[in-house]
């Protein structure tokens, strides 16, 4: 078949919001679980350990330990099931998978966190991107975001 045709049928299953997550971050992933004729949300928290694949077939994988063991699950990315990813701290990685942390226990699972600059931060602000203290590049204020405080403050 044609892979244009394909990826034409493919897009009108996609989820309409992108996945805003990376490897390493800590996620908590809501999917609708149903029980007989009652549906409800279970969240399965914990941190994403690798993401593969493309198009409809993309899936990403979050471990989490419960009663010091670990536990992963797969999840196909644009299932209809998942009703959204929520993410609750960024993690630093260099790495596309995170197979080592199978390995560790303990405090050795968490990985660094990373500072997400929000856009909000830097309009309120003092005109900086990422919301800074007023600071120039140099460690010293900068006449222009002086001018900017003191015109906010008065």
């Amino acid at each position: 078949m044609n892979q244009a045709l394909l990826d034409k049928i493919e897009s009108e299953q996609f989820r309409k919001e992108a996945a805003n997550f990376a490897v390493g971050d800590s996620v908590r992933v809501h999917t609708k679980v149903v029980e007989g004729d009652k549906e409800r949300i279970q969240i399965f928290a914990g941190t994403v350990i690798m993401k593969r694949g493309r198009g409809m077939n993309e899936t990403f994988t979050v471990r989490r330990i419960v009663n010091n063991e670990g536990v992963e699950r797969i999840f196909p990315l644009h299932s209809p099931f998942i009703s959204k990813v929520v993410v609750k701290r960024g993690g630093e990685t260099r790495r596309a998978k995170l197979f080592y942390l199978r390995d560790r226990v303990g405090k050795a699972v968490k990985l660094t966190e990373t500072k997400r600059a929000k856009a909000s931060d830097g309009a309120a602000g003092d005109g900086q991107a990422g919301g800074g203290n007023g600071k120039a590049a140099g460690g010293k204020k900068s006449t222009a975001a002086q001018r900017e405080l003191a015109a906010a403050n008065a």
